[in-house]
């Protein structure tokens, strides 16, 4: 593993001049961020053993420990990828990093779209009925982030993403704009204005969760957000809750994570969070609709009276 993870290396390398201009022009914040998630990623290619791996993530400061895992997150996809007989990401998550599953999926997406991979395989591989469809999350971010042009400027869609995959991947590529615009909320709205309706609610879901989870943005940007979603403020707040499960399961809640999902959907944090794990509970199966999109439904519906 750690010969692949050597020749693997160099590719997922990435730095500042590999984001949109905004980002690297006017977000610390942000640009550290990606800086802390392309080092983890580094650090799962080259660990000898996940019990190692998690040791050398959990010496991130708390509030940062998040994008770590993502980052593993990305260097793990890419190993079981290449190496199919292994299921280093699925035993990773279940065995050491259950808090951080979510943001380990995220980087898992970025890992696939790094390498030119599809989710669809590698999540049937996760066996997680209700979050594996997170993987596609992280695809729209890394094709929005270092695509910029193509899939956030031109709008294209990535052919044969549809469906289902195409509302998770558009809310990775929500939280690829907060990125790309430097979490400015007027040029975060201009340019989810720009996207075929359809579209953007989900690109406002992924505003919601990386203005709530990430941050760079202070409580008036914050605020106005609200303003600028206009009839997709449900969305915006559906996001924000799923930053509030994923900053109170693993506790590494920070301010701004506090201002933010109490600005966006009109509670404390801890409240939300509550009321997104109990949506998790009798969900339904057995449909045509996944289980991960009744969920992200219910937290729309339930957030939508509060704010």
């Amino acid at each position: 593993m750690a010969s692949l993870g050597v020749i693997l290396s160099p590719l997922y390398r990435v730095s500042p001049r590999h984001l949109p201009s905004a980002t690297q022009q006017n977000q610390q914040r942000l640009t550290h961020v990606v800086d802390v998630v392309t080092a983890c990623c580094q650090l799962a290619l080259a660990a000898p053993s996940l019990t190692r791996l998690c040791r050398a993530l959990d010496r991130y400061p708390s509030e940062l420990r998040g994008f770590a895992y993502e980052g593993a997150g990305v260097g793990l996809a890419a190993l079981d990828t290449l190496l199919p007989w292994r299921e280093r990401t699925r035993r990773f998550v279940n065995e050491f990093a259950h808090a951080y599953k979510y943001a380990v999926y995220l980087g898992a997406g970025m890992g696939l779209a790094r390498i030119g991979r599809f989710p669809d395989r590698f999540i049937r591989r996760l066996r997680d009925d209700v979050f594996g469809w997170v993987v596609w999350d992280g695809y729209g971010f890394h094709e929005g982030l270092f695509s910029y042009r193509r899939h956030v400027q031109e709008r294209r869609v990535p052919t044969g993403v549809s469906g289902f995959a195409l509302s998770v991947f558009d809310q990775g590529l929500g939280r690829a704009i907060w990125f790309g615009t430097g979490a400015t909320s007027d040029i975060v709205a201009a340019t989810i204005d720009a996207f075929p309706e359809p579209r953007r609610g989900d690109l406002w879901a992924g505003i919601g969760l990386a203005s709530s989870y990430t941050g760079g943005a202070g409580v008036t940007d914050i605020a106005r957000l609200l303003e600028f979603a206009g009839p997709h403020a449900d969305r915006l707040a559906e996001g924000s809750a799923v930053a509030a499960k994923n900053r109170h399961d693993p506790a590494n809640v920070g301010e701004h994570n506090e201002r933010a999902v109490a600005l966006l959907c009109g509670a404390p944090s801890s409240t939300i969070s509550r009321m997104a794990n109990d949506a998790l509970s009798d969900l339904p199966s057995d449909g045509p609709e996944p289980a991960y999109a009744h969920w992200r439904e219910r937290l729309r519906h339930t957030t939508e009276k509060r704010a």
